[in-house]
């Protein structure tokens, strides 16, 4: 991953606010981000080469595509010739994201976790 890690700089990434977000390498967890299907797919494309370029493949019994959007969108992207599920949440690095942009249901979460040490 250090290797990937070090290239992540050419895998695309989303813009946002005039800035470049790369995509998210912690150990073994990535996150990939785009503004399109198209670009995702690009993206996950590159990362995949880059990961059979260090003897690595991404697992996709492990892996989801969710689009952060307040309307139902399809993203249909694949790895080699597999596809990959479609989600409406996620956790990464212990945070449950949703495709909906809220966090409710983290914060929520959050204060009931905190609710049961504090009894």
């Amino acid at each position: 991953m250090d290797r990937i890690s070090r290239r992540s700089r050419g895998g695309g990434g989303l813009k946002f606010g005039g800035r470049r977000i790369a995509p998210l390498l912690f150990a073994d967890d990535v996150v990939l981000m785009a503004s399109s299907v198209c670009d995702l797919q690009h993206s996950l494309d590159w990362f995949a080469t880059e990961c059979a370029a260090a003897g690595m493949r991404i697992s996709t019994s492990k892996s989801e595509a969710m689009v952060l959007s307040r309307k139902p969108m399809d993203c249909p992207l694949q790895v080699g010739h597999e596809s990959l599920p479609q989600v409406k949440e996620f956790k990464y690095l212990r945070v449950l994201f949703s495709s909906e942009g809220t966090m409710e249901r983290e914060m929520g979460r959050r204060i009931g976790a905190a609710g049961a040490v504090l009894q």
